[in-house]
């Protein structure tokens, strides 16, 4: 809400669409329409544009004042039979104003997931005694720009008066800021869908005394920029993050380009700027050529489209979750030296109906051939289903750690 940034996934890429459709309307009759016309078509365009903004933001807060009272009641956030019926009665509309039904199905399930994503952010604060604040400090890893910077500005943005973003190079400085009491919080990336898990995340969230308070799942689309708009073939050296790396490797391998790694994406934008080297160019996001004055050679450079990072929200103390909210918990934990140990363990979710979505391993530090396993299941660790199951999954461990229960993010896909 106070916050002014511009997320390329998420709004930065609104005017570029709506230009681009009035280009279309304009092309089509550019036969019968003179230039004024078309300005006039645009303009017009542009005027529609500005009041559907005004309807969804006037929608909200709507949607804000309801939450207020279902907060004070002890009422339901949702209610998908009213949801279910919403839709219906849109597809209906769309037939009756000659407008495609899935086109506007899929448009309110966006404005519903929104709505209902704001109202579980301000039941989790409210709960949590976080609505007297009006300043958040998020640590992250890299700079202004980086995927990072818009994970924490899309999780907070409308949660608070103000987002102070404090960039490190590194993600170890990022979590100290949070132990040292210089951030609230950090958000860090802990997989992707095509390089897969980021190993470092892992090893801090042990290390450190920390708990995940929430999670955010960014589109990450990748490009490739430099200084100015030059020739691929005029390019020899292309510099990013070694995630982005990975998720690009297939464009990488098609030139005989030197990639290096760098600290970040956004920060590898920012050094092209500063080298001014026309033979040099980095792969970050759309909003980061935006930030540091890039031309964009070309777009979606990364290996499949659907190429989404998931980051968790860490902060010095666990949250607590009203138990009608889709949870899901995170945690640690290192087996006994005993052949089926680790089956043992997790089948002490299985038994009680317990879903695991995700099972890592990495080396346990300064315990040779030792691992540590971490866990995400669907559920709240205050359910007494879930609390009863993770005592009896701590006596058959050498170590265990819960991380937290947080909130689910609604997929988008």
């Amino acid at each position: 809400m106070a916050v002014n940034y511009n997320n390329p996934d998420h709004g930065a890429g609104m005017p570029d669409d709506g230009a681009g459709m009035a280009g279309k309307g304009a092309g089509m009759a550019e036969g019968s329409a003179s230039p004024a016309d078309i300005a006039e078509i645009r303009k017009k365009i542009d005027q529609i544009d500005t009041e559907i903004i005004r309807a969804i933001a006037g929608r909200q807060q709507i949607v804000a004042d309801i939450l207020d009272g279902k907060v004070k009641g002890g009422k339901a956030i949702r209610d998908e039979a009213r949801e279910e019926l919403i839709l219906e009665e849109i597809r209906k509309k769309a037939v009756e104003h000659g407008t495609d039904p899935y086109f506007l199905e899929k448009l309110f399930r966006d404005i519903i997931r929104f709505s209902v994503r704001y109202q579980v952010n301000a039941l989790v604060d409210h709960q949590n005694r976080q609505t007297e604040k009006s300043t958040i400090r998020v640590a992250y890893q890299g700079t202004d720009g980086a995927f990072s910077h818009q994970a924490a500005i899309r999780h907070f943005q409308d949660r608070y008066d103000r987002v102070e973003c404090l960039g490190y190079t590194r993600f170890h400085e990022a979590t100290q800021a949070v132990d040292a009491g210089d951030a609230d919080t950090a958000i860090l990336p802990i997989e992707n869908t095509t390089a897969g898990s980021i190993n470092d995340t892992y090893d801090l969230l042990e290390k450190h005394d920390l708990f995940i308070t929430g999670e955010e799942v960014l589109h990450i689309n990748h490009c490739l920029m430099a200084v100015q708009n030059v020739p691929l073939e005029h390019i020899r050296r292309i510099i990013s993050h070694p995630q982005a790396i990975a998720q690009c490797s297939e464009f990488l391998s098609r030139e005989d380009w030197h990639v290096e790694t760098y600290f970040d994406t956004a920060m590898a934008a920012r050094k092209v700027r500063g080298d001014q080297d026309l033979s040099q160019a980095a792969i970050a996001s759309s909003y980061a050529a935006e930030v540091y004055g890039l031309e964009i050679l070309q777009r979606n450079v990364m290996n499949q489209e659907k190429n989404y990072t998931r980051f968790v929200v860490v902060s010095p103390r666990p949250i607590v979750c009203d138990p009608q909210l889709p949870c899901k918990t995170s945690l640690i934990f290192s087996t006994t030296d005993q052949k089926g140990a680790l089956l043992d363990c997790l089948n002490v979710l299985g038994e009680v109906g317990i879903n695991m979505t995700k099972l890592e391993s990495r080396p346990r530090i300064g315990h040779p051939f030792q691992s540590l396993f971490y866990l995400d299941f669907e559920g709240n660790r205050d359910d007494a289903r879930v609390s009863d199951a993770l005592h009896r999954l701590e006596a058959k461990t050498k170590y265990l750690k819960i991380l937290g229960s947080y909130p689910v993010v609604e997929s988008e896909w």
